[in-house]
């Protein structure tokens, strides 16, 4: 069986040009997949992101609901007016959001990524040292 050339023997700048325009089609309809592909991609995350605020709206109003009925449950078994659980809820609430800020302050004040800024660290040292050999190259 002889090799055959798909090119044809048209020369080196014709078959250059038929692979520069090959090379062009495909990129053209690769950028179009992308394009369309993009587009459904987004719809898909903003009907996502949807779906998620709704669910974070329907769960904050649930947990609403769920310390109204608790302050009220507990004022009526205890004979005790609502006001005053409505305020120790409100605090036991404010005490753990302090909690948690200041759980969250102590975790900012520790190092992140602290193997990679040793090593660049370390990297910097040696361009230095680099750059002081090359400046002294007969020593």
């Amino acid at each position: 069986m002889r090799f055959r050339n798909p090119a044809g023997h048209a020369g080196l700048v014709n078959n250059l040009v038929s692979l520069a325009s090959s090379l062009t089609a495909f990129f053209e309809t690769r950028v179009g997949l992308f394009a369309r592909e993009s587009k459904t991609a987004l719809l898909h995350l903003l009907l996502l992101a949807g779906a998620v605020v709704g669910a974070l709206v329907l769960l904050g109003s649930g947990y609403i609901f769920l310390i109204v009925s608790a302050i009220f449950g507990i004022a009526h078994a205890a004979g005790v007016s609502w006001v005053w659980i409505a305020l120790v809820a409100a605090l036991l609430h404010f005490l753990l959001a302090g909690g948690c800020g200041f759980f969250a302050m102590q975790q900012l004040k520790k190092p992140m990524f602290e193997a990679s800024m040793f090593e660049l660290k370390r990297d910097r040292e040696w361009l230095k040292s680099v750059d002081k050999k090359n400046q002294n190259p007969g020593r």
